[in-house]
C-alpha cells in the first residue's frame, strides 16, 4: 500500500499547456468518482495518509514515454487474463483521447487538494484536519496522483481506470486497475502494473 503523503510529484507527462483551452474541457461525470474513490482507499491510503494531492485534469498516456494506448496495444499484453470485457476497453480509449477536468466530487474521507501545471488550487478541499507545515505546496514532501477517465461496459458492472503515482524523486508507478460492481459497490478485480520508476534512474 503507498502512502500519498510520503512524496509523489507530477512527472511532465501530463502536464497542458495553457493556450489548450481549460474551459472548454469536458467534466468527469459524477459516475466515474465512486471507481477513483475505491482505487485510492484501495492502494493508496493508509493510517498516516493526511493529504492526497490529484492532478485536475485526466491523463491519457499509461508511460510517460509512451502515446495514449490503442486497442492492439491492449491485445499484445491480453491485460487480466481475458477478464477486460472488449467494451470495457473500447469505452476507455474513446473517453482517454481527450483530456477531462476533475471536480472536487472525491469522497475517500481524507484531505485532498488539487494541482494544475504545477501548481496547488485555491480553495483547498477540507475532509480531514489541516495538517501542520502543509499550507504551502512543498513538492518534496507531497505529491501527485495522475488518474484517467473511467472505461465502462454496456451494463456498467465492470470499469477499468489507470492511475499513475508520481514522485519528486524521480520514481514511481502506473497501474491499470479492473473493478467489479456488486450491488451499489465497486470492487477491486484485479491490478496490472503497467511500469515501476525508481530513483535517479
Amino acid at each position: 500500500m503507498i502512502a500519498v503523503t510520503l512524496g509523489l510529484w507530477a512527472a511532465p507527462a501530463f502536464s497542458v499547456a495553457a493556450d489548450q483551452g481549460r474551459e472548454k474541457l469536458e467534466k468527469v461525470p459524477p459516475e466515474e468518482y465512486p471507481i477513483y474513490d475505491r482505487v485510492v482507499e484501495a492502494k493508496f491510503l493508509t493510517s498516516q495518509t493526511k493529504l492526497v494531492i490529484i492532478d485536475r485534469l485526466t491523463i491519457g498516456e499509461l508511460r510517460p514515454d509512451l502515446p495514449p494506448p490503442t486497442r492492439e496495444f491492449f491485445k499484445e499484453f491480453d491485460f487480466f487474463a481475458g477478464k477486460m470485457q472488449p467494451e470495457t476497453v473500447t469505452d476507455f480509449l474513446f473517453k482517454t483521447r481527450r483530456r477531462s477536468r476533475l471536480e472536487a466530487r472525491f469522497n475517500f474521507g481524507v484531505r485532498y487538494q488539487f494541482v494544475s501545471d504545477g501548481v496547488l488550487e485555491e480553495p483547498m478541499v477540507f475532509l480531514a484536519p489541516v495538517p501542520a507545515g502543509l499550507t504551502r505546496f512543498d513538492p518534496t514532501r507531497i505529491g501527485v496522483l495522475g488518474f484517467s477517465r473511467v472505461g465502462f461496459n454496456a451494463r456498467e458492472d465492470q470499469a477499468l481506470v489507470y492511475v499513475g503515482d508520481f514522485r519528486p524523486d524521480g520514481s514511481g508507478a502506473g497501474f491499470l486497475v479492473l473493478l467489479h460492481r456488486v450491488g451499489h459497490e465497486w470492487k477491486i478485480t484485479d491490478t496490472e502494473v503497467l511500469w515501476v520508476a525508481r530513483e535517479d534512474e
